[in-house]
């Protein structure tokens, strides 16, 4: 049996103010094959020239050998376009509760919204992929199923990221199993709670402290033993998110090595 083909992407969030040329020689010597770009306003390329600037920044970074395999971006058409015109295949959101409005509420809203721009997935060949976050987010694996499991999963996706599961105190096994029909792509972070007051303080008051893949509440070694069990293929982004921001590029650098490292291991 062949072995899985895996893409190595990095969230280029923190280079916002880098020249594309810069950026495209440092996603290659961290020793990454793409990015997921943040298409927002003061980036490289911002989403009112989307249908334009994706394009071009693809061209120039494929110089360097890199790829762009997502977006951070909004649901608008003019992005669906610049992606179908990049070759970029999956457009990454997350949905936020209020919690005035209610939870269930929030969720059935969330689904028109994807109902919406089903037209503009079938038109442009582009997919959105869904991705919980802690909070007053859509926020567990069960709720990201529970949300899209009634799309097509050509469609609509999941984006399973290994902080926001670890802080939602979920078993990573579980959590992908519970994804796994609609699953695109992965994303590995870590984070663990951190107190932030005595316990002479009264109510207990916790931070998201977020930090190296081995060192969050999420077993990266746990995940990939299951990703390798399912025979995923596809993207493994590094989302380069770590609370000490003054070292991100050679955090992103070990734990590119540390996740290699993990894959290179028998199931």
């Amino acid at each position: 049996m062949e072995s899985p083909e895996y893409i190595f992407s990095v969230f280029t969030k923190p280079w916002k103010n880098m020249q594309v040329e810069e950026l495209g020689k440092l996603v290659r010597d961290m020793g990454f094959d793409a990015i997921e770009f943040p298409l927002r306003k003061g980036f490289q390329v911002e989403p009112d020239n989307a249908e334009k600037g994706l394009p071009q920044l693809a061209v120039k970074l494929n110089e360097f050998g890199i790829k762009i395999t997502s977006v951070a971006a909004t649901l608008e058409e003019k992005v669906f376009a610049g992606c179908a015109a990049a070759g970029i295949p999956v457009i990454r959101i997350m949905f936020t509760v209020d919690p005035e409005l209610g939870y269930m509420a929030c969720e059935e809203k969330a689904k028109r919204e994807l109902e919406k721009v089903l037209p503009l997935c079938e038109k442009y060949g582009v997919k959105v992929g869904v991705q919980q976050h802690f909070g007053f987010y859509v926020n567990s694996s069960m709720e990201v199923r529970h949300l899209i499991e009634d799309f097509d999963p050509k469609h609509i996706g999941a984006i399973w990221d290994a902080a926001h599961s670890g802080l939602a105190g979920e078993e990573p096994e579980q959590a992908l199993d519970i994804l796994w029909s609609h699953l695109c792509m992965v994303n590995l972070k870590n984070a663990f709670y951190k107190r932030v007051n005595g316990p002479e303080a009264g109510e207990a008051v916790w931070h998201r402290y977020f930090t190296t893949g081995p060192h969050g509440l999420c077993s990266w070694s746990r995940a990939v033993r299951y990703l390798k069990k399912r025979g995923y293929q596809g993207v493994i982004c590094l989302t380069a998110e770590y609370d000490d921001e003054n070292n991100v590029v050679q955090y992103c650098r070990e734990d590119l090595k540390y996740i290699k490292s993990l894959l290179e291991e028998s199931v």
